[in-house]
């Protein structure tokens, strides 16, 4: 009962994919006719050949009895529709190509916005391997398995049929053998086809774990090395080795079968026709040259069941690899903005949390009923122990996540009511966490604000401190760097990350961290930066080193998701509560 009910899920999958898949084919149904027209065209021809065969066979008599002129004519006649039928194999061919990469094209398309709107949930969720994976190596597998499928698959069926139909109207009972051999060949492709689909989507799986691993790894090698973990790491490595090849093994052991298996059903037609030919040439029902023409036909007739299980193979890989990319493009996007979603053009400073709540998990609460008030320029700093929501409360104020209850509002709008584009655009944002992409310096900076000029940009480098060191770079500004900054040091790249947001001077700054990469004599002036920064501006300090934010207009002291302390720096040290064992502790002899 376990198994069919398994065999069923997976029919029904099967079939769910392929419904997809022919609705994006759908979109370019001109080449799709297109091809299919073209192959039977050239699969008529290629079967008219046989008949020209055998008919230039019948005029060759006996010795001496040869009719050159006859079959020089039908050798002429061979030529041109060769060449007929090669020419529309090759038009056939590129409206395949086109075909499929216009549907590869589009299906990345899909993913790849699907990704830019998708909530940040799934991709703290998922290692970016895995995701890189479904996008670049499943997405070429099922290319391959569909241009195959429209390559062959096409041609393949007509030539079963097309054969069929001339042995027919040549001799039924000849054409009887074959057809009553034929099944056979239809259980054999049966049988691998149900066995085939799941190997390949563990295959599948397999590869994207794999993808996932080199991609960690590399992305942290220094990490891999610095605590001599390279021999867990090929451990692990050799274990998703292993077992992507025990898949592999198992679905090319299952798919190799096909041909031979295919072959030899090929060799019993052959040789059905062969000795009902001969028997019938005998007893005088057939010549010799549509004896020929029947031999061959009965090869043309059996080689597209070999093409044909091969493609079959090929597509439950595709379908498998279909399924995941699929998979990646329905997920659940992020909340839509509402249709009379508000653009907040000139966000005031204030910002006000009104009983919010939120978790990660549902069973383990983080955040609970937290309630905050911020007036326009107010500088808000927010310390805790690690763990206890203070990069939540950013996540929840840049709406990288929404609350589960409550509201949050912004200049008086409720953040679900503004477009996500206009509201983060209000906010300038330097993480501990720093990012940027491989191009030139200049690239990167003007990431925010692409229409600023050279002395803007010369300006806010300057007031960051990080002019100094490009200029020394070798071409300065245009200077080419690798992604994530490449050869450069964590806080020149901190640095950088700083100057893209003083470029841009938004209504308020998030800093998280902004200066922990940075040495001491360099952080001071860029406190005194972000002093001049943050004049007239809100903004909201996160920090662990407790000296950065002693000039803050209200600390808030978090724990286990709660505000229990908040209030200036001196009055917190002076009421000698949780802050005051905080920064004692930080600067304790």
């Amino acid at each position: 009962m376990g198994e069919n009910r398994t065999d069923t899920k997976r029919k029904s999958r099967q079939k769910e994919i392929l419904i997809k898949v022919l609705r994006h084919i759908r979109k370019y149904w001109f080449f799709l006719a297109l091809s299919i027209i073209l192959a039977a065209v050239s699969v008529a021809i290629t079967l008219y050949i046989p008949i020209l065969t055998g008919d230039a066979i019948d005029l060759i008599i006996d010795k001496g009895l040869v009719d050159f002129e006859g079959i020089t004519a039908i050798l002429i006649r061979i030529a041109i529709v060769m060449g007929i039928a090669g020419v529309a194999q090759w038009v056939m061919n590129v409206c395949n190509n086109k075909m499929t990469y216009h549907i590869i094209r589009d299906v990345r398309n899909e993913a790849f916005h699907k990704l830019e709107i998708l909530p940040l949930k799934y991709i703290d969720n998922h290692s970016y391997g895995e995701v890189v994976s479904r996008v670049i190596a499943d997405v070429d597998q099922f290319a391959d398995g569909l241009l195959m499928g429209f390559t062959q698959f096409f041609s393949g069926v007509i030539t079963i049929l097309g054969t069929l139909l001339f042995m027919l109207s040549v001799d039924v009972k000849i054409t009887l053998v074959v057809v009553c051999i034929t099944p056979v060949s239809l259980f054999v492709a049966s049988f691998i086809a149900k066995r085939t689909f799941s190997m390949f989507k563990a295959q599948s799986e397999a590869r994207g774990d794999q993808t996932a691993l080199i991609d960690e790894m590399i992305g942290n090698q220094k990490v891999v090395q610095a605590f001599g973990k390279e021999g867990d790491v090929l451990e692990q490595f050799d274990e998703i080795n292993e077992r992507l090849r025990d898949c592999s093994l198992r679905a090319t052991f299952f798919s190799s079968i096909t041909n031979p298996a295919t072959r030899f059903v090929n060799s019993l037609v052959y040789a059905g026709v062969g000795i009902a030919g001969a028997f019938s040439a005998i007893m005088g029902g057939i010549s010799v040259g549509q004896l020929s023409c029947f031999l061959s036909y009965a090869n043309q007739y059996t080689k597209p069941f070999n093409e044909i299980s091969g493609v079959v193979t090929e597509l439950q890989n595709a379908l498998a690899c279909a399924g995941r990319i699929f998979e990646l493009i329905e997920e659940e996007p992020q909340t839509p903005e509402p249709a009379d979603a508000v653009e907040l053009e000139h966000a005031d400073g204030t910002v006000e949390l009104d009983h919010v709540s939120f978790s990660y998990v549902p069973e383990q609460k983080l955040i609970e009923d937290f309630n905050l008030a911020v007036k326009p320029g107010q500088r808000i700093a927010i310390v805790g122990p690690t763990g206890c929501g203070k990069t939540t409360i950013i996540n929840l104020l840049m709406r990288f996540y929404d609350v589960d209850s409550g509201q949050i509002k912004v200049s008086g709008y409720d953040i679900r009511n503004l477009t996500r584009k206009s509201l983060r655009l209000s906010y300038g944002m330097v993480l501990q966490e720093t990012w940027l992409k491989a191009g030139t310096i200049r690239e990167n900076l003007l990431m925010g604000k692409p229409d600023a000029t050279e002395e803007e940009m010369i300006r806010a480098a300057k007031a960051a401190h990080s002019h100094s060191f490009i200029r020394r770079l070798p071409n300065g500004y245009d200077t080419v760097i690798a992604e994530d900054g490449g050869s450069l040091s964590q806080g020149q790249k901190q640095l950088l990350c700083i100057t893209r947001v003083m470029l841009c001077l938004p209504s308020m700054l998030i800093l998280d961290e902004a200066t922990s990469s940075i040495d001491t004599r360099t952080e001071i002036k860029i406190q005194q930066a972000f002093g001049r920064l943050m004049e007239g501006r809100t903004s909201f300090i996160v920090a662990h080193r407790l000296s950065t934010i002693q000039e803050a207009d209200v600390i808030l002291v978090m724990k286990a998701g709660k505000i229990i302390e908040q209030g200036t720096h001196e009055s917190l040290l002076a009421k000698g509560g949780f802050y005051a064992e905080l920064y004692n502790s930080q600067f304790a002899v």
